[in-house]
């Protein structure tokens, strides 16, 4: 009877196992490979432990699900795909998971989700430690710091940050019209002749308005109209389920960080008050600083910092913007300021690769040497006129000239 009974509990775990192969291989034969992220590229896929971090709605899961199909699926019982979040892990530890596929020839596990699984790090350390045969790839949220997990996983981890589609990417995405990533430099040197090819193929004044409002996150291509409430509802699900498993706070940080977003998204952007906003959100001080970071490390805010040094930059941001245009469309009740959506734009597309500060010049300096005025096509050059290597990023121009270069033109760097 005993051992009657050992041989139907192995019989469900095998089941069990089968299943998830089974799901794993429907998901990755389902998934459309027209397209590809540009970090697909960057990634060395030779490190034994990669992990990618980014915001929900990103494409981290589809970039994953591409990965395989176009280069690991000739072996299928050697690859897999799960979701940390799956019911199989609440019986079972994702090293005992690990342990099983292994002994079944496995030697690629893709982990989609991770912080949704508690002690993660802890095991997926051991996973590497135990199982040198196997190649592990983690995607988790933006906020997940690797190297401040419970685990010492910084020596082991390959880590990228995906962020979410570029303006380039858009128009690859939407229009199937491939342009070549730019360098800055190309930019600022270059942007005449460059705007005037691109202007050459595609609208891109048309196209840059609805980047801004639905282009960021790649879900858009399932449904224009419903991209707004699909994007609220991952909004939520970041306050409600990302950060609470990597920060570990409780309902009524929770509520209180709502609260913090639902002000700052009817006065972005804004020189915070921290003093102010505290009260308002009804925490200390300490708190309320702790909330902004929060978001900033969800991709739900971006914190600008001053670029002058001194003890301010490490009590609070000098500007408080949210992560992406997308979400100002999204959130905001009230009519989106065109010029704070125009500086949102190009901090955000910028903040990838380069560094952005605040300037008492213009309105951003990029790695500590090119000072930024953005504004519409009336705006002139009085603010930064004896400002060295100062350029305007304008709007609503398709080409510029001189150091007057079109907003729009900052989407083509990743």
């Amino acid at each position: 009877m005993y051992i009657a009974n050992i041989f139907y509990i192995c019989n469900i775990h095998v089941s069990k196992m089968e299943k998830l192969i089974e799901y794993s291989n429907k998901r990755i034969a389902a998934t459309d490979t027209g397209y590809l992220r540009f970090l697909h590229e960057i990634i060395d896929w030779n490190n034994r432990l990669i992990a990618i971090t980014g915001a929900r709605g990103v494409g981290k899961t589809t970039f994953l699900l591409q990965h395989i199909k176009m280069n690991l699926f000739h072996r299928p019982d050697e690859v897999i795909f799960v979701n940390a979040d799956d019911l199989h892990f609440a019986k079972s530890t994702l090293i005992e998971f690990a342990d099983e596929f292994v002994k079944r020839g496995g030697k690629y596990l893709f982990i989609d989700e991770v912080h949704k699984y508690k002690n993660w790090s802890t095991e997926i350390k051991n996973i590497y430690d135990y199982f040198s045969e196997l190649n592990i790839v983690i995607t988790g949220s933006s906020a997940l710091d690797i190297f401040k997990s419970a685990a010492d996983l910084s020596r082991r981890t390959m880590t990228y940050k995906m962020p979410g589609l570029s303006f380039r990417e858009f128009i690859a995405l939407s229009e199937g019209i491939q342009l070549s990533k730019l360098a800055l430099s190309d930019i600022l040197n270059n942007h005449l002749q460059i705007s005037t090819d691109i202007a050459g193929k595609i609208k891109p004044i048309k196209l840059f308005r609805e980047y801004l409002r639905y282009g960021y996150y790649p879900f858009f291509k399932e449904s224009v109209e419903s991209f707004p409430i699909k994007l609220k509802q991952a909004v939520n699900q970041v306050l409600e389920s990302d950060l609470p498993a990597i920060v570990h706070i409780d309902y009524n940080s929770i509520f209180s960080l709502r609260k913090l977003l639902s002000i700052i998204t009817e006065i972005v952007p804004f020189k915070p008050n921290i003093s102010k906003l505290s009260q308002q959100v009804e925490v200390s001080r300490e708190t309320l600083v702790r909330y902004l970071n929060h978001l900033n490390n969800a991709d739900l805010l971006l914190l600008l910092q001053s670029s002058i040094k001194g003890m301010s930059r490490m009590n609070k941001p000098e500007k408080v913007y949210l992560h992406n245009p997308n979400l100002m469309f999204a959130l905001t009740e009230k009519e989106v300021n065109i010029g704070t959506l125009r500086e949102l734009f190009f901090y955000n597309q910028l903040q990838h690769g380069h560094n952005v500060l605040s300037s008492n010049a213009g309105d951003f300096i990029v790695d500590q040497k090119f000072t930024f005025e953005i504004g519409g096509k009336n705006k002139g050059a009085g603010q930064i006129k004896m400002v060295k290597d100062s350029f305007l990023a304008i709007d609503d121009i398709e080409i510029g000239t001189g150091n007057k270069i079109p907003l729009w033109l900052f989407g083509m760097l990743y």
